[in-house]
């Protein structure tokens, strides 16, 4: 006589069977209730992402003003985006941002985790806060506000006069060669904070007998940071790469408010220059190309990031 065993007791081979397709029909009637709970997310982003990114792809096929109906112009628009000079160079502006963006805040944010984070507990909360504001004050109320402080009588001319350095004065935003430095750094000060949350988070979750092991074996600060805190914070870093970075490549309000892309082009970016050229030049259908391209190349980059720091399975 055969049979299934199930918690001691011998189930006749119909009864087994029944078990046996029970189990497996619960599945399908699990991801139905799962694909319920995601409608109304899932039709919100169709609604206000998906369909407005799609009607930009097609409206990149044509030289349409906004007003007048417009003509086909097939691949016309990607081509003058892959070979104009100046919506080019505001691409390659907005990679250089990713220094600024990116790649500077996490650097300093792994350092002021690792020394006002406080492993197993919180220090110096102020400070935290005070570096978090940027994250909570409107990106146009910041461009503002550096604005001011980078004039001729600004803060920073200030500051450098009642340190003797008045030779170095200059009108930051106006100057060809210190205008892109400027609005970058400004981009630091904003995505530092969020860098620092991000990392003291994980600070947090990293084992503490890893770090009582370091000091056995005789590591000091510095070591302990580079063989338990940074490989611990693996996951955290592709967080914040995958954050700033995106914050670089779709840069606008600081841009805007501060410099509008100039001195000439020097400080030009495609969030900028798909403003432009939608709204002052109506070349709608050039600047829906460039929105495409910039997604793209973004997608792109947001991938290699998460494939890099994705955690290898233990």
């Amino acid at each position: 006589m055969t049979g299934t065993v199930l918690h001691g007791k011998h189930r006749p081979p119909g009864e087994a069977r029944a078990l046996r397709t029970g189990v497996r029909g619960a599945r399908p009637a699990g991801r139905k209730v799962a694909y319920l709970y995601l409608a109304p997310a899932l039709t919100l982003y169709t609604a206000f992402v998906a369909l407005p990114w799609l009607h930009t792809v097609w409206l990149s096929f044509f030289t349409w003003d906004g007003v007048t109906p417009g003509t086909w112009a097939g691949l016309r628009n990607y081509a003058t985006v892959l070979t104009d000079p100046a919506l080019r160079s505001s691409i390659l502006h907005a990679l250089g941002f990713i220094g600024f963006y990116s790649l500077l805040p996490i650097a300093l944010g792994l350092v002021l985790a690792a020394v006002i984070g406080g492993r197993g507990g919180r220090r110096y909360p102020v400070s935290r806060t005070i570096l978090f504001l940027p994250q909570v004050v409107p990106l146009v109320a910041v461009g503002v506000t550096w604005k001011w402080m980078y004039a001729t009588d600004g803060v920073v001319n200030q500051t450098l006069r009642a340190l003797g350095l008045g030779s170095v004065t200059r009108a930051w935003l106006g100057d060809f060669t210190w205008a892109y430095l400027a609005v970058g750094l400004v981009g630091t000060w904003v995505m530092l904070g969020l860098c620092l949350i991000v990392f003291q988070a994980g600070i947090q979750k990293i084992d503490t007998s890893l770090y009582e092991a370091a000091r056995i074996d005789g590591a000091g600060p510095v070591r302990e940071f580079f063989a338990v805190t940074l490989p611990g914070l693996r996951a955290e870093i592709g967080v914040a790469l995958t954050i700033t970075v995106i914050a670089a490549l779709a840069s606008f309000d600081v841009v805007y408010v501060t410099t509008g892309g100039g001195p000439g082009d020097s400080t030009m970016v495609p969030g900028v220059l798909i403003y432009r050229l939608a709204f002052t030049n109506g070349e709608v259908g050039a600047a829906c190309a460039l929105a495409v391209v910039l997604s793209a190349l973004i997608a792109l980059i947001v991938l290699a990031i998460s494939r890099i720091t994705r955690e290898e399975p233990s």
